[in-house]
């Protein structure tokens, strides 16, 4: 449970560390703050509730000096094991890659507050012998409530179940890093034992978005992240993302981040 759940009260390290694959739940309680995420920038103000799915695409964070922030960091594993059963939560989280701020009502707020606060005071509850099934259900809620804010904002929205099955697991095996070594739809497609045209018209259906626009926005994303640690060279990261050669992996660089590997470095 230690790494399953982790709170935090700042959003340093976003993205990093032991939190680099877990689901970010933000409350603001006072100030804002902006965020660079999926290539837009965002901002959060008090009693906004923002879920970052995926926080590898998270680039930036700015914050004001009077920010004050709840952060609930979950391990997807433990999120799969906590999500309600219906399909409103592929849609919801789909369309938060989009825009993940949520501006909550006052009731909204003072719930939303009370489930974070329940989740860490269930969290210390070691001792409980049923601590593991407990903390889903708690997590389960927090889940719920979010989905009752975003329908309340965006309407109640339903995905065909097949269609949400589909683009879940799609977006799991991108979340876990499968770009780094395959970037065509065909091996995704192939994965999910579905046609490549089919996995197209599904993500563009659902999200708006085409199957290969994701699997290059995870991709430059991470690539630009990779870029920023000046004790990899551009060799180390053409061969972390198995391009087959350098000549190779800076042509995508130029056309994706239109720079070359060393402009965008500086």
């Amino acid at each position: 449970m230690t790494n399953e759940i982790i709170i935090r009260n700042s959003l340093e390290g976003i993205g990093e560390g032991e939190v680099a694959l877990h689901l970010a739940h933000i409350l603001c309680l006072e100030g804002n703050c902006e965020i660079d995420y999926n290539d837009t920038t965002f901002t959060i103000r008090e009693k906004d509730c923002t879920i970052i799915r995926s926080t590898q695409l998270v680039t930036a964070v700015r914050p004001s000096a009077d920010f004050r922030v709840e952060v609930i960091y979950v391990d997807p594993v433990f999120i799969e094991k906590s999500t309600p059963n219906n399909n409103y939560g592929m849609r919801g989280s789909l369309s938060l890659a989009q825009d993940p701020v949520m501006h909550l009502t006052d009731e909204e707020f003072d719930r939303c507050r009370r489930d974070f606060e329940e989740v860490g005071r269930r969290r210390m509850m070691v001792w409980h012998h049923f601590l593991d099934d407990m903390m889903v259900s708690t997590i389960q809620t927090l889940i719920l409530d979010f989905y009752d804010f975003h329908a309340r904002i965006n309407g109640l929205v339903e995905v065909q179940s097949q269609s949400a099955t589909v683009m879940q697991r799609f977006i799991g095996m991108l979340e876990r890093g499968d770009y780094r070594q395959n970037r065509e739809v065909t091996y995704y497609a192939s994965e999910l034992c579905i046609a490549p045209k089919y996995l197209s018209e599904i993500s563009k259906s659902v999200t708006g978005n085409s199957a290969n626009w994701w699997i290059n926005r995870f991709t430059v994303l991470d690539i630009s992240r990779q870029l920023r640690d000046r004790s990899l060279s551009f060799v180390d990261i053409s061969e972390m993302f198995n391009f087959s050669s350098p000549a190779y992996f800076s042509r995508y660089v130029q056309r994706y981040l239109g720079e070359s590997p060393s402009e965008y470095r500086g």
